[in-house]
């Protein structure tokens, strides 16, 4: 099962960083292969319902996302299915003694059907330029709550 986790520190209060990313429509501004998300239903708690439009290797995708772990100020985590995968994304942010932010970015795809391999080129690559894109978006944040 392929994995794209990747782990950033970030000179920005927990609560401003937690709150940008709890927002899931925010991936336009971080998330490379995102085009669009919307926020479809909810209140950004457990059972909201997101559409993310992406481009990725060529191909747009279109996954309807839904919060299934929702924990104010420390995780967010969401399921969606498309391109016979199902998806789970988790974030999850951290406090650091000087009142920055760890945040650790997970995506872990899995086949729809058991004996479908997943084969996903260039995860690693972009793992990467997904962590440098949500650095510099986390960084932009105001340091005020």
């Amino acid at each position: 099962m392929p994995v794209v986790e990747r782990t950033i520190a970030v000179d920005r209060p927990p609560e401003v960083v937690f709150r940008f990313l709890a927002d899931f429509t925010t991936t336009e501004e971080w998330d490379p292969p995102t085009v669009s998300t919307e926020r479809t239903g909810g209140d950004g708690g457990v059972g909201t319902t997101y559409h993310n439009v992406a481009k990725f290797l060529g191909r747009r995708t279109e996954v309807d996302y839904v919060v299934t772990d929702y924990v104010e100020g420390r995780r967010l985590c969401l399921h969606g299915a498309a391109m016979g995968l199902r998806m789970v994304d988790t974030i999850t942010v951290e406090p650091t003694t000087d009142g920055g932010s760890v945040v650790t970015y997970e995506a872990r795809f899995t086949p729809e059907a058991e004996d479908d391999p997943v084969t996903l080129p260039s995860m690693a690559s972009l793992g990467d330029f997904l962590a440098e894109s949500l650095r510099d978006s986390l960084e932009h944040l105001p340091s005020a709550v």
